[in-house]
């Protein structure tokens, strides 16, 4: 129902207020009324109004009479009964009852006193739900607001609690308390308030500088170390099951039963469609996209087909200079070639900087010379398998350091991390290039910078994302996982972290980024990449018995034994079961790029289909320097004979 600046997603009849606690209810202390949620003015209300002012006479009608027929009320001196509240949660609150904010007249003037008692609350506002203790007639909730004030609590005679507590879910994140299983903590509906928590954890102390060079060095170890708290959190804020909480609820017709209060993981997901994969994109598919002067034409068409079918191995040189932003999907021939020309001088003019720098500064400049060093140590072992990389002297090797080393003087604020070498060594290896190496390597740090950041804030919020994702697609892993001391999912790390880098063969990789890079079918395509490899591993991890040792052990041995295809066609398959589904909790519509940010500092990148501009290019600083000194490595390479199964 709608109107004039609101609309009303939720309402409810035979709500009652027991202002009485005494055993036998008489009529003037059972107030009823309809609970309703409400979309007002950018806001989202909780209101409860008696039936005389919602207007419906109906809701009088007494769902118990006292069994001899009689008066049932009872006299002043009769012994009250436990209803189940503690006496911080009594039936008549301590804090005076808001008086409802004005609502779209639905019916008369309220005139009886028992509208007083109406109220309404910003979900913003809300605290903490409490539920009413198992084996009570009918079940009752008690809201708890920021102040630390108590709202009446609402009893609800005809059931309704678990569909009130799946609207709410859309707006809320409801987390089990772990030391009161009947009380559930409300936050923010971004995931933000994840983040928050895992910074209140002070997860990385002294040695957060370097945890993901750590990490890389020694996952197994590192992840132990670095993460072991945020399994304790995670088991205490996104708790499934309360102990001792039933799973599966049948309500009656007349009653519900104890909801279980987990309904943000009870989504009713539709069965999971089909998917098949496309062939490649060929150069001659792609030749039918080149329009006059070169313009590609029909580009979502064609970036559909990338995400599809992924391209054939001698389109890529090509195609990943636009799927990374480096040249324009709608530019001419001749603005390409201008647009090199002067990224070119870019580039020669960033990498002059650090190798005019004498030996003798350097000693003096002890960023550079730790950057240094550690590009030249990661740089020995990268892909070294590779027939690219293999080998003494291997020039593939030399363009590696000198394109890391000059995004240091391009990024000076985040200069060199390990891992990154892993992500420039495919896209050398493909595009052959020193120069358009470089600024193709910029377009994908665009995208992927906060995973090397100090404060780890993005990978923190990447997990975040990707356990509500899991929690909605399959809560019974989540459960396994969370016993085990393992949800928290750290294991999930070096995936994020470098996107797969390590965990498929190195054909794979270059199809698995390419379909990443369309950016569809929306935002974080990623972590239901991760989805889908726990969900083909679900049966291994649950039914054999793995401990928190044996999980990342079975992670980690999963290296370059996982099929891309079957990887993408689940992804897909996930996404569209996910899409489909009408009551899709709104945060993990952020996290697919279905809703808005609800917040600035949202855990998810704003929806888009593209997740670069095509026509940006990350700008360079101003360097003096001479950019006619061009070092002979500008050459490019002559590939050697190419790797047996790329593209495949």
């Amino acid at each position: 129902m709608e109107g004039a600046g609101y609309r009303v997603v939720f309402e409810k009849g035979g709500v009652y207020l027991h202002t009485s606690a005494k055993k036998h209810q008489d009529p003037d202390s059972l107030i009823a009324g309809v609970v309703r949620v409400v979309e007002k003015d950018n806001d989202v209300l909780l209101s409860w109004a008696p039936v005389e002012e919602a207007g419906d006479a109906t809701q009088m009608l007494f769902s118990k009479k006292d069994a001899s027929g009689g008066d049932s009320c009872a006299s002043e001196d009769e012994p009250t009964f436990d209803p189940g509240y503690e006496p911080d949660w009594a039936v008549i609150s301590t804090v005076r009852p808001r008086p409802c904010r004005p609502e779209p007249s639905r019916g008369a003037e309220p005139s009886c006193p028992r509208d007083s008692w109406a109220f309404w609350v910003s979900l913003g506002e809300l605290k903490s739900v409490r539920r009413s203790k198992p084996g009570l007639s009918w079940a009752y909730l008690v809201l708890v607001t920021q102040a630390g004030g108590s709202l009446p609590a609402l009893h609800f005679h005809r059931g309704g609690t678990r569909a009130l507590l799946r609207v709410l879910s859309r707006y809320l994140l409801l987390a089990s308390s772990p030391q009161d299983s009947r009380l559930y903590l409300v936050f923010p509906h971004d995931s933000s308030a994840l983040s928050s928590s895992f910074h209140h954890l002070q997860l990385f102390d002294q040695d957060s500088s370097n945890v993901v060079s750590r990490f890389l060095q020694d996952p197994y170890s590192t992840t132990f170390n670095s993460f072991s708290r945020v399994t304790n959190f995670f088991r205490g804020a996104l708790q499934p099951h309360p102990e001792g909480a039933p799973r599966d609820l049948h309500p009656g017709p007349d009653e519900e039963p104890e909801p279980g209060f987990e309904v943000i993981s009870c989504v009713e997901l539709g069965p999971r469609p089909a998917v098949e994969r496309a062939p490649p994109v060929t150069e001659q598919e792609w030749a039918g996209h080149v329009g006059p002067e070169g313009r590609l034409q029909q580009v979502p068409e064609l970036r559909a087909r990338i995400f599809s079918g992924g391209l054939s191995p001698g389109l890529r040189r090509e195609a990943w200079k636009f799927l990374l932003g480096y040249l324009s999907w709608g530019g001419s021939a001749e603005e390409h070639k201008a647009h090199v020309r002067k990224k070119t001088d870019e580039y020669f003019r960033m990498k002059l900087q650090w190798k005019s720098v004498s030996p003798e500064q350097e000693r003096r400049n002890s960023l550079l010379h730790g950057y240094r060093s550690l590009i030249e140590r990661d740089v020995s072992r990268t892909d070294r398998t590779n027939k690219f990389y293999e080998g003494p002297e291997n020039p593939g090797l030399g363009l590696l350091n000198d394109i890391l080393l000059t995004y240091c003087m391009y990024h000076f604020d985040l200069g060199y991390v390990q891992g990154m070498s892993d992500l420039l060594s495919p896209i050398l290896y493909v595009v052959q290039n020193e120069v358009d190496a470089f600024w193709c390597f910029c377009g994908f740090m665009e995208l992927v910078h906060g995973n090397f950041e100090e404060s780890q804030e993005t990978m923190k919020r990447q997990l975040g994302q990707l356990l509500l994702l899991l929690r909605v697609l399959d809560p019974p892993l989540c459960d396994f996982l969370d016993s085990q001391d393992s949800g928290s999912l750290c294991f999930c790390f070096r995936w994020l972290l470098i996107w797969f880098k390590r965990e498929f063969p190195f054909p794979d990789v270059l199809r698995l980024w390419e379909v990443l890079w369309t950016g569809l079918p929306g935002p974080n395509l990623h972590l239901l990449v991760a989805c889908a490899i726990l969900d083909m591993e679900r049966d291994t991890l649950m039914l054999s018995g793995f401990g928190s040792n044996e999980i990342l052990k079975h992670i980690n041995e999963l290296t370059m034994k996982l099929s891309v295809e079957d990887v993408l066609t689940r992804a897909e398959a996930l996404y569209r079961q996910l899409t489909a589904c009408t009551e899709l909790p709104h945060n993990v519509q952020e996290v697919l790029g279905l809703a808005p940010p609800a917040a600035p500092h949202s855990p998810s990148p704003p929806a888009s289909p593209l997740p670069l501009s095509p026509t940006r290019t990350p700008p360079a600083p101003p360097l003096p320097a001479d950019p006619a000194a061009q070092p002979d490595s500008s050459l490019e390479i002559l590939p050697e004979e190419e790797e047996d199964g790329v593209g495949s």
